[in-house]
This record gives C-alpha cells, sequence and structure tokens, in this order.
C-alpha cells in the first residue's frame, strides 16, 4: 500500500529517542523545554508550550482565552473535527464559516458578511479558529483586520503548517493571532509520535497554558498564595494531564532539524503532480511555495465519479484519502441544529476531494504509479 501520508524516520530520531530511554527522563525531564525552545525559534514565538497533542493544544488554547458556556467559537467546516470540538469541550456554542474554494481556507469575505450579521444580534464570537489547511496558510491580515473590529480572539490552526510562510514570516510567531496550533502526528510534515505544541506572542497566555496542561497546579512562589515547603504546589485551575513525555519531545526536536529537507521533498512531489495532472479532469492545488504542503488535494471536476476513482485506487494499492467530510454534517453537529446545504462552497469541494499520496519517502516511481492510476481510474469511472 503507497499510503497518502507517512513519517521519515532516520537514524538521527531513533539516537534521540534511545537516549533518552537510557536517561533519567522519561518525562518532566529537560527535552520538553529544548523543544519548545526549537518550536519558538523557528516560528519566531516568544513562547511555546508542548502538550500530548494538538487536539489537547486547541482545547488550552481556548480555555487560556476564557472561552466557556455562553461564548462562541466560529472555525471552518473543512476541517478535523476537533478544530471545533476544542470549543465545546469548553461548553461553548460552534459555528462556521464557509471557504475560498481556491485555497479551501476560511474566506475572509464570508466572514466579513458574517460577522456584520452576528454583530447586528449580538451573537459575536468570542474566539475565531483559523485553519491553513494543507499547509497553505489563510489570509490572516485581511482575517485578522476583521477580528480587530470586532473585538474577536484568534487561533491559528496550524496543525498542517508546521514550516509553512505567510507574507515571508514563519506561521506560529502570532503576527496576527493570539495563540497558534501545531501537530506532530505521524502523517504531519514533522512527527514526535504525538504531540502538539501551541506558540504565542504573550506571556499572559503562555503561563496560562502552562498551568492548566498539568492539573492547573503552580510551584511557582510568586503565584502562590502562602509560602510552600519544599514540597509544595498550589492547585489555581482546574487543568488536565496534558504534559508531552521526553520520549516524545526528543523525537520531535530531532525532526524539526530536517524541516526544511522535508518540505523541499514535498514541494519537489506537489510540482510533478502538478505538471503531471494537468491535462486530467481535475482541480490541483495552487502551487504555493510558502505552503508546508502536508496535503496534496484535487477536486475531480465529475464529482459524481468520486467513489468509484477512490475504490479503483485503494484497489491497486493506493491509499487516497478524503479530507474533509464539512464538519456541519456530522451526526454530532446535526443534532445541534446544523444541515446539509449550510455551507454550500465547502460541501460543493468536500463531493469531488480527493487526497493523494504525498510524503518525503514517496519515491518518483511510487508517485507514477499514482498518477497512471488516478489516469485510469478517472478513465474508467
Amino acid at each position: 500500500m503507497i499510503p497518502y501520508g507517512k513519517q521519515h524516520l532516520s537514524e538521527q530520531d531513533c539516537a534521540a529517542v534511545l537516549e533518552v530511554l537510557k536517561s533519567d527522563y522519561l518525562t518532566q525531564g529537560p527535552q520538553v523545554p529544548a523543544f519548545e525552545a526549537a518550536v519558538a525559534e523557528l516560528t519566531g514565538a516568544a513562547h511555546a508550550v508542548a502538550v500530548n497533542s494538538a487536539t489537547s493544544a486547541l482545547h488550552l488554547a481556548c480555555l487560556a482565552l476564557g472561552l466557556g458556556p455562553g461564548d462562541r467559537l466560529w472555525t471552518s467546516p473543512i476541517t478535523f473535527v476537533a478544530s471545533a470540538n476544542c470549543g465545546r469541550y469548553c461548553g461553548a456554542e460552534v459555528d462556521f464559516v464557509d471557504i475560498d474554494p481556491n485555497t479551501r481556507n476560511l474566506c475572509p469575505q464570508q466572514l466579513a458578511k458574517k460577522l456584520a450579521q452576528a454583530a447586528a444580534t449580538h451573537s459575536l464570537p468570542k474566539v475565531l479558529v483559523v485553519v491553513h489547511m494543507a499547509g497553505v496558510s489563510a489570509p490572516m491580515a485581511e482575517i485578522a483586520a476583521l477580528a480587530k473590529r470586532y473585538q474577536v480572539a484568534i487561533i491559528e490552526d496550524a496543525s498542517h503548517a508546521m514550516g509553512a510562510y505567510y507574507q515571508e514570516a514563519a506561521v506560529g510567531g502570532c503576527q496576527y493571532s493570539d495563540i497558534s496550533v501545531f501537530s506532530f502526528h505521524p502523517v504531519k510534515v514533522v512527527t514526535a509520535g504525538e504531540a502538539g505544541v501551541a506558540t504565542t506572542q504573550h506571556a499572559t497566555l503562555a503561563k496560562a497554558l502552562r498551568q492548566l496542561r498539568s492539573h492547573g497546579i503552580t510551584r511557582d512562589a510568586e503565584d502562590c498564595h502562602a509560602a510552600l515547603p519544599p514540597w509544595g504546589y498550589e492547585q489555581h485551575a482546574l487543568g488536565m494531564n496534558y504534559r508531552l513525555s521526553d520520549i516524545h519531545a526528543a523525537l520531535g526536536r530531532s525532526q524539526l532539524t530536517q524541516l526544511r529537507s522535508f518540505i523541499a521533498k514535498r514541494f519537489a512531489l506537489a510540482e510533478r503532480y502538478h505538471q503531471a495532472l494537468a491535462d486530467l479532469p481535475v482541480k490541483r492545488p495552487i502551487l504555493d511555495p510558502e505552503s508546508a504542503w502536508h496535503l496534496y488535494l484535487i477536486e475531480l471536476e465529475h464529482a459524481d465519479t468520486r467513489r468509484a476513482v477512490f475504490e479503483a485506487m485503494r484497489a491497486q494499492g493506493i491509499g487516497v484519502n478524503v479530507h474533509y467530510i464539512p464538519v456541519n454534517t456530522q451526526p454530532y453537529y446535526q443534532a445541534l441544529g446544523f444541515q446539509p446545504g449550510d455551507f454550500p462552497l465547502a460541501e460543493q469541494y468536500y463531493a469531488g476531494a480527493l487526497t493523494l499520496p504525498l510524503y518525503p519517502d514517496l519515491t518518483e516511481q511510487q508517485q507514477d504509479t499514482v498518477i497512471a492510476a488516478l489516469q485510469k481510474a478517472i478513465k474508467d469511472a
């Protein structure tokens, strides 16, 4: 099977993990702060807080921004469900903003219209989660200007976008947001096995993120209500155990040193797809040099053939996928009142969406196999 995504692990990565396994600390040791420092340096953020998954990071980001019952969170319908679920974890209402059909990111024009309507009905969101779909940054300057006008906090869901740029600045530097969140799942651009990192320029938000990831506990004397004995600590909030282990952090830190080479390989493969698919009845992604190229997404012009094409390629051992089923069409969200057709641009994209294999170890021969299989599957469908 040629999967749609796959991690690349080097001898350097394995050695980094083995070193931790032989050390005194498997968790709460020196590797997590070192990993955080590496992410902060790469993104230009003042603070980076590592946790056990990007979903956890999104949850903590919402909590740090004070999201709770009676509040609203908006995000894109074309994303993994975690981008919306983080609001529900906090007891907030969730709604969606339709996409730009060219980038599959949240559309600023749709956002402007929806914010104006919400302002008129006193139903503005407290938090906007902006997803950088497939590694391409959303138009953050436009989105941030709108959010500022209506006093809406921004979380960048940059789970796909480690190593991406926006207007020549690294995604995650939070120039246009309060907090950015990255994923280090094995299919992402770099992996830590499983991990998430939240970045921010705000010390108060970073402090809240750190405290909430570990049960809401602090040992800092300046924060405590009373003088502590040497073994003391205080719980100041109802936090979670979202800590990251040193084993995962060591892998993530090692992977980050290979980030640019991974993205260069992904971009080269994306360019080959772009050329090879030019004459097929498919909509290709924009060949964006600032993208992290987490996914290569196409849309079949004849959407009614998508299932036949998908099944034909899977039968040939090619692990195509679909990213994503619109969140508003999931049964959980339909039970909250959403209906198919609520976000027509997202659903139109989804109808013909297909994700082709893209990862650093994908060989040109394997890619040619994917392309030939796609050509045949479309012809036969």
